[in-house]
């Protein structure tokens, strides 16, 4: 079971990871790593053109951690009029968005979807009933089905 501390801890991992730092004392200078990263991207956008990207974020969560991770690294981050809130279009170096950027979004992602998996499991058995385990898949044809509120009712003769 992962506490909050623990996804905490795993999360500032990843970062020092991302921003270089290999030890104790430079997890303790992270701001300078950061600066370091900082100093990478306007480096590589004097030698490299900037290109403009569209990402599509399948919830809010996931946008919104992509939007800080771009935030705090100095990018600003864009949708168009009609776009999407799924939509987010971002203008940076390739190579940065390729190399440091959506790497680091893939992992700490991946660590708080388990986290968050995690969590709902041990609430639901917890809270509401100890047998949160799928539906059971039962064999032959299924009856016709009827839409109420977005929800497909069962209808039984």
């Amino acid at each position: 079971m992962t506490t909050e501390q623990e996804l905490r801890q795993k999360l500032r991992k990843i970062a020092a990871l991302f921003e270089g730092a290999t030890t104790v004392g430079e997890r303790d200078a992270a701001a300078e790593a950061l600066d370091r990263i900082r100093a990478a991207l306007i480096a590589a956008e004097e030698t490299e053109r900037a290109i403009e990207m569209s990402f599509r974020l399948p919830d809010r969560w996931n946008r919104r951690l992509f939007l800080a991770l771009c935030r705090r690294y100095g990018l600003r981050p864009y949708r168009y009029p009609r776009q999407r809130y799924s939509t987010v279009v971002l203008r940076a170096p390739r190579s940065f968005i390729n190399e440091t950027l959506w790497p680091e979004y893939k992992e700490i992602s991946q660590a708080l979807e388990d986290y968050l998996h995690e969590a709902t499991e041990r609430i639901i058995r917890e809270e509401v009933f100890g047998d949160a385990d799928e539906a059971e898949e039962k064999i032959g044809i299924p009856p016709t089905q009827e839409s109420v509120g977005g929800f497909l009712l069962e209808s039984k003769d």
